[in-house]
């Protein structure tokens, strides 16, 4: 843009406020206000704007750093496994409780007074199993009633062999194999025959 020349001194008016307003036409266009002040009002609203962007960004970045943070604080908690509940123990089965057991018949009175012989007997002598029931025969008492008293009595055989041996070596003399034969006739068998030898040092 060409800058308006001076006018020649011919041709400045005589009027100073002529020759002012003049003066004013003829400013460069960048001089003039009505061009300063709304250039400063676009500048000014320019770095508003740069400015404020710059502090509005700042939040927005911020809030996209935090999310990823919280993406990745929730996503172990993803991954732990679920507890599932501990499954309720089992109702306790009442079980009815096993029936006692029958008591054992105490025999008829014929069998009460057969068991009552036969501790007699033992109490006074050495007795078999078999020497005992036929001993209780011959007083009287049945065989099934003898038997049954003799399974009651409660005697260890193998003692009752040991003193059968003491016996017939206290009035007579014996072998051990003689001694051993006669407890075998008495009805003892050949183990608790062996071993009531055995104890009187044959």
């Amino acid at each position: 843009m060409t800058q308006p020349f001076p006018p020649s001194p011919q041709q400045q008016p005589a009027d100073p406020k002529a020759a002012k307003a003049l003066k004013k036409a003829q400013r460069p266009w960048y001089k003039k206000k009505r061009f300063i002040i709304p250039l400063a009002l676009v500048l000014l609203i320019i770095l508003g704007q740069a400015v404020g962007g710059g502090s509005e960004e700042e939040p927005a970045a911020q809030e996209t750093t935090a999310a990823p943070a919280a993406e990745e604080s929730e996503e172990p908690s993803a991954a732990e496994p679920t507890q599932e509940p501990a499954p309720a123990p089992p109702a306790p089965t009442t079980e009815a409780p096993a029936p006692a057991p029958a008591p054992e018949p105490e025999g008829t009175v014929s069998q009460q007074n057969a068991l009552s012989k036969a501790q007699d007997y033992l109490d006074y002598s050495a007795f078999s199993a078999s020497g005992l029931v036929s001993q209780l025969e011959f007083e009287g008492f049945s065989t099934e009633d003898a038997t049954w008293a003799v399974e009651r009595v409660g005697a260890d055989w193998n003692e009752q062999a040991a003193r059968k041996a003491q016996e017939y070596l206290d009035y007579s003399s014996f072998s051990r194999s003689g001694l051993k034969d006669q407890l075998i006739f008495e009805g003892f068998t050949p183990d608790q025959a062996e071993y009531g030898v055995s104890q009187t040092g044959l």
